[in-house]
């Protein structure tokens, strides 16, 4: 990893969104309702649990303007 080229991002997805959610002056619990998720799935997901629902991570990714990129 690291290998393909200068746009990638290697940072685990966890600290990408809470850059970005901390970017937008969003907290967890505001990322929750706007994405209609749990609060605890945002907890989960910014330290990094392994197990995560993709449909419930593609709307957190959303509402921060990010997305899912498989290459």
């Amino acid at each position: 990893s690291g290998m393909d080229g200068a746009d990638s991002d290697d940072r685990p997805i966890g600290a990408v969104v809470r850059e970005r959610r901390r970017e937008l002056g969003l907290g967890q619990r505001e990322v929750a309702l706007l994405a209609g998720c749990h609060l605890d799935f945002v907890s989960d997901l910014e330290r990094g649990k392994e197990t995560v629902r993709l449909d419930k991570l593609r709307s957190v990714l959303a509402v921060l303007g990010l997305r899912l990129e498989v290459r």
